[in-house]
């Protein structure tokens, strides 16, 4: 998984696939995390839920998580503040 320093912030490329069963996070492939999203992918209902999902994942609040790139695409770049890219590295693959 790639997790790129940007700053304050560290840069992790997510593929989603929205209006799954439930969120989960499936894996990597190619250093992308891959993400299953239970909501539809309309009026940002997906993206909301993915940055949930994942602060809730990494222990962070909602607010440290930003779509930096891809608001209406399943390829995803996603800014995370206030972890080291070791931690993000650690609590998404445990």
């Amino acid at each position: 998984m790639t997790a790129n320093s940007h700053g304050k912030s560290n840069w992790l490329q997510v593929k989603v696939t929205p209006n799954a069963s439930r969120n989960e996070i499936i894996g990597l492939a190619d250093g992308v995390l891959q993400v299953k999203i239970a909501a539809p992918p309309t009026k940002g209902k997906a993206n909301r839920e993915l940055t949930a999902f994942l602060s809730q994942a990494l222990g962070v609040k909602k607010s440290s998580l930003s779509i930096v790139k891809g608001q209406t695409s399943r390829n995803k770049v996603i800014a995370i503040e206030g972890l080291s890219r070791d931690n993000i590295m650690r609590q998404l693959s445990g």
